[in-house]
């Protein structure tokens, strides 16, 4: 959420090209795909929240480390650094909130997550952009350890622990071949995996340039684009939270294949803007992110129940593992896709949202093979 927005002030910075900027959103997300896979085969055997503390110490540091960061090749080692941990720490959440609350009522406390999410874009977002307007780029990295220092403090004193799901390992969870066999061969959690990974890398095909996009190909100007964030994420805390309640009502399943095959619209129509009111491209974007972040919801509630308690953790790890990797190429793909031209305006945007559409018709029909019955049979 903060790399993203930055990319008007990092490429000038560092003087590097549309795609070398798409190596360092990349970075965190591949090295966070592989952090995940390797905690996958310990991860079940800790309390969830001393995993938690751990994980969010060290992406603080990779952050700070970002903030400080002299050159290209130093912030893309920094962004490493802190996906190694994000990779954790991102599965370990969603578990967290799955093993809290049971199946028929988790679809409304993923929409409180992802609800949570949203207003990072609706304050995080355009308040880095503005610290970056002000104080340089370096700012928003420091306000975040800043502020995470709080929130690490927070968990530690407030946060309960999460042990339940260690009274029913066996001594066979240790084993590196079962675990291979329980969480990753098996049809059902591939299928899984498939759907979480695809979702992600639809809608992060659209995300690395749309900030520079909207300024130089729209004609937002530099507070006009900040405005993209702040509407995306207001619509959007209230449409996860009516996106969760009716999950849990009219199934996870049926509003996953609406808000997916809504969401399709506001994909093309984002990615071929022109030069136009900024109030109508809002309106667009806007729409853009409801369906973006209703979607992930009902499917975000459903993979979660694919496995139980006992495996969640280890499980959530690897689908970290799979989407940070759909992520990594996401950017990588529309780092290749994107040309900037000598005045900045971009060209194969177009492109991009096209494979973007593709990709989610894709997790549409994957999401197909997930059967109902099926999601229903584990209970937290």
């Amino acid at each position: 959420m903060i790399m993203m927005p930055l990319s008007n002030y990092l490429m000038p910075a560092f003087k590097i090209t549309p795609e070398q900027f798409s190596y360092i959103v990349a970075a965190y997300s591949i090295s966070g795909g592989i952090s995940a896979f390797i905690a996958m085969f310990f991860v079940d055997n800790f309390d969830r929240k001393k995993v938690v503390l751990f994980a969010y110490t060290g992406f603080l540091i990779g952050t700070l480390c970002c903030g400080i960061a002299p050159s290209y090749i130093f912030i893309l080692l920094a962004r490493i650094v802190a996906g190694v941990f994000g990779g954790v720490l991102g599965a370990q959440v969603i578990s967290v909130v799955a093993d809290s609350f049971n199946y028929e009522i988790r679809g409304k406390a993923m929409g409180i997550l992802f609800g949570a999410f949203s207003l990072a874009s609706v304050i995080g977002v355009p308040l880095s952009l503005t610290l970056a307007d002000m104080f340089g780029w370096h700012a928003p990295f420091f306000f975040i350890v800043g502020f995470g220092v709080i929130v690490l403090f927070c968990i530690y004193k407030y946060l309960p622990s999460f042990n339940q799901h260690l009274v029913n390992k066996t001594n066979n969870s240790n084993n590196v071949w079962n675990t291979l066999q329980q969480i990753v061969f098996k049809r059902a959690n591939l299928i899984a995996y498939a759907l979480g990974g695809t979702l992600m890398m639809g809608h992060f095909l659209i995300i690395p340039f749309l900030n520079p996009y909207m300024q130089h190909n729209v004609g937002f100007n530099e507070n006009q684009r900040k405005l993209v964030y702040i509407v995306g994420g207001l619509v959007s805390i209230f449409s996860a939270r009516f996106a969760g309640k009716l999950s849990d009502k009219y199934g996870k399943h049926t509003i996953f294949y609406i808000c997916a095959i809504a969401s399709l619209i506001p994909i093309y129509i984002v990615s071929h803007l022109g030069v136009m009111p900024y109030y109508y491209a809002l309106v667009i974007t806007g729409i853009w992110f409801v369906f973006s972040t209703s979607r992930n919801i009902p499917a975000q509630a459903i993979i979660s129940n694919i496995v139980p308690p006992h495996q969640r953790g280890s499980f959530q790890s690897f689908n970290s593992c799979v989407t940070s990797i759909f992520i990594g190429l996401a950017s990588l793909i529309a780092g290749k896709v994107v040309i900037a031209d000598e005045t900045k305006k971009l060209h194969h945007y177009d492109t991009l949202g096209l494979i973007s559409m593709s990709v989610v018709v894709i997790a549409i029909i994957i999401a197909y093979f997930i059967p109902k019955q099926a999601a229903n049979k584990v209970k937290s």
